[in-house]
């Protein structure tokens, strides 16, 4: 190497550096006037979901210890259930509480902030690039379980896999709901319009594709993997009803409450953006509204903006009860935070 072109290479390289490091740098984050975010809570670990039992108990996913947590109304953390395999996803029911890991579902007794005689419902999902994450319910009282791809782009040898999955609570009987979803982290149930779920497509063509926030049609499929720049929305497939910016990597997704006093109807959601290494400048670290109507076709659409920004790195969020919407930052020992009107 020519001698003059070190340093070049030299600041190119710290400049990378940086540029991975900066999302987890402890963030100042902004919100729009009118509202302010507060920390509630450090020391969560790797926070990949949230789920509100009632109004004074918190559970938080930590990938990094394997556990459950639950935050009880003064946020005092105690580990629920430990020694999981990486999970993704929480849901708290009428005497039940369903756990995602890592290719498994698990059915657990749940009294009075107690779980125990834990059930097996399904086991044996491939992961790799990606893997289960959310555990969601629908108006019917089916579970739907998000399940990622092994891969960036690949055909999957088990069609689970890129998949939104329906399962039994009791039995565990489950099946393919919709296909070609690349990596969906999560959903949300909105009245009167349907499941709505995020999907982030794949890495390093470009601007192709949009990540996604779609509308779930029972045994549609999605796209994935036969989409490409050329063919954004293969022949036979359903299109998104709302986007965000390539590979920024939209994730928690939750419906506005009636009683909040973050901005939007009845017909809004909010979702993280975490952001991305596959771009060359940081992108994401935010958090989105998307406001739903239907066009004059009398389909959905979404129209979405920023509404918080400089984040860090946001990955589950929920509604409290009472309207204020709480997300926590993956990585950097885990942080709970808060945003209200002011």
């Amino acid at each position: 190497m020519r001698r003059e072109l070190l340093p070049v290479v030299i600041l190119m390289l710290l400049l990378l550096i940086a540029r991975q490091a900066l999302p987890y740098v402890e963030s100042d984050p902004k919100v729009g006037t009118g509202f302010e975010v507060e920390l509630i809570k450090s020391g969560l670990g790797g926070p990949t979901c949230l789920h509100w039992v009632d109004e004074s108990h918190l559970l938080v996913c930590d990938r990094d210890s394997g556990s459950i947590l639950i935050l009880d109304e003064n946020f005092t953390i105690t580990t629920l259930l430990p020694e999981l395999d990486r999970p993704h996803g929480v849901l708290a029911t009428d005497n039940s509480l369903f756990i995602s890991e890592a290719g498994k579902l698990t059915k657990y007794d749940f009294s009075n902030y107690v779980a125990n005689n834990s059930t097996v419902l399904v086991t044996g999902i491939a992961d790799g690039n990606h893997q289960t994450n959310a555990i969601n319910m629908l108006a019917n009282g089916t579970l739907i379980w998000h399940s990622g791809s092994t891969c960036n782009v690949c055909t999957e040898l088990d069609e689970r896999n890129g998949a939104l999955l329906w399962v039994d609570p009791i039995s565990g009987e489950h099946g393919v709901l919709a296909s070609g979803v690349r990596n969906s982290f999560d959903g949300t149930l909105i009245e009167d319009m349907g499941y709505v779920f995020t999907d982030n497509g794949r890495d390093w063509e470009g601007e192709h594709p949009f990540e996604e926030i779609n509308l779930l049609e029972e045994n549609g499929a999605y796209g994935w993997p036969d989409d490409d720049p050329d063919h954004p929305i293969p022949e036979g497939t359903i299109a998104p009803i709302a986007t965000w910016t390539a590979h920024t990597s939209v994730n928690g997704i939750d419906v506005r409450p009636e009683n909040s006093s973050l901005p939007g109807g009845e017909y809004t959601a909010y979702a993280s953006v975490y952001g991305s290494w596959n771009t060359i400048l940081p992108q994401g670290h935010e958090i989105i509204r998307i406001d739903f109507s239907v066009d004059s076709d009398g389909n959905w659409e979404g129209e979405t903006t920023r509404f918080a920004t400089d984040l860090g790195t946001p990955l589950p969020l929920r509604f409290h009860p009472n309207g204020d919407l709480y997300y926590a930052t993956f990585g950097n020992d885990g942080s709970l935070y808060r945003i209200t009107g002011v």
